[in-house]
């Protein structure tokens, strides 16, 4: 029998989750909720699910299996207790919660409980990351020394929902949103914890009618328990558009654009790396959900490794109000035997 699968929110990721359920045979959704009844009619009609306006009413109509939480930030902690303490496992949509107190509140209600907790960092099923992974693993290009992360991006649009440039509702700026992709890809492909952080953000974002109030762009170092350096640069103003991952190693250089390709070095030039393109990432997220509910199999995106991701991000706050570099006290001792990674 499938497990059923009710979606709360009709944004854009919505979308996404309920494109990956088609054809996936151990998973049926059955239920769409958004506040706004013109959006949840919508992708109630799209995809054959029953429309709700409100989650709560969804989840105790429905009794789904899990819960797929796609919200604005400041709902996630709210939704998820609530899932949780009807039994509904959970898939939330990255980053976990506004502050690692509020992750604390989720995986405590999980726990309670007894039921399934991932968080959506889709980095970890990317193909290409994937590959880099195994790379990385295989040792052929040597000790990996360091990383570069570039991602840049007109974070201001006036497309962008105004939630997103709240600090209250959202968090924070490109840092919270992006850079919590760009930590955790670079956390999860060397399978060491960050252990120091020094960030410098700035704060200049505009928006026709509207005064955001979160940063712009940030510079961050950063250093594993292993001591590997990274830098992730993030920027959020006009410009070309860039998202380029380099691995520097004793033995050579690999860079990484996802959907795009792997390139390793040869000499003084990079050369394309041939793969099979593999199937879709939110189609990955759920097959390990899956098989975590039915087989008890490990959940590695579990609500303790998402907490490490939030923990990284309030250090950058932090370090770019304190101008020093914060060490994390919850940096402990994981590496790739760790089922986190």
């Amino acid at each position: 029998m499938s497990l059923t699968v009710a979606v709360i929110g009709a944004g854009i990721i919505a979308v996404e989750h309920l494109d990956a359920l088609k054809g996936m045979e151990e998973l049926q959704a059955i239920a769409v909720a958004d506040i706004d009844e013109a959006k949840a009619e919508k992708i109630s009609e799209d995809y054959q699910v029953k429309g709700y306006s409100d989650y709560r009413k969804m989840i105790e109509s429905e009794s789904p299996d899990i819960v797929v939480i796609t919200l604005p930030h400041f709902l996630h902690k709210e939704a998820a207790v609530f899932a949780a303490s009807k039994g509904c496992h959970i898939l939330l949509e990255k980053p976990m919660a506004l502050t690692i107190t509020e992750c604390d509140e989720i995986i405590g209600a999980a726990e309670k409980n007894r039921i399934c907790l991932m968080v959506g960092h889709i980095q970890h099923y990317f193909q290409e990351n994937i590959i880099a992974r195994e790379q990385i693993e295989s040792g052929e290009l040597g000790e990996l020394i360091m990383i570069n992360e570039t991602r840049h991006m007109n974070y201001f649009t006036s497309g962008r929902p105004q939630w997103f440039l709240e600090a209250e509702k959202s968090g924070g700026g490109i840092v919270m949103n992006i850079g919590a992709h760009c930590i955790d890809k670079t956390q999860w492909l060397m399978g060491s914890r960050y252990a120091k952080v020094l960030s410098k953000l700035t704060y200049r974002g505009e928006v026709e009618g509207f005064s955001p109030d979160v940063e712009g762009s940030g510079l961050l170092y950063l250093e594993t328990i292993d001591q590997i350096p990274v830098t992730i640069s993030l920027s959020g103003y006009e410009g070309v558009p860039k998202h380029v991952t380099e691995l520097i190693f004793t033995n050579g250089m690999m860079k990484v654009e996802v959907g795009k390709g792997v390139w390793i070095s040869e000499g003084d030039a990079y050369q394309l790396v041939h793969y099979p393109k593999g199937s879709s990432p939110f189609k990955k997220q759920f097959a390990e959900l899956t098989a975590a509910i039915n087989r008890k199999e490990v959940i590695r995106n579990s609500g303790e490794y998402a907490r490490s991701i939030i923990e990284v991000i309030e250090a950058c706050y932090r370090s770019n109000k304190e101008g020093k570099i914060i060490e994390l006290k919850d940096a402990s001792l994981q590496r790739r035997s760790d089922p986190l990674f």
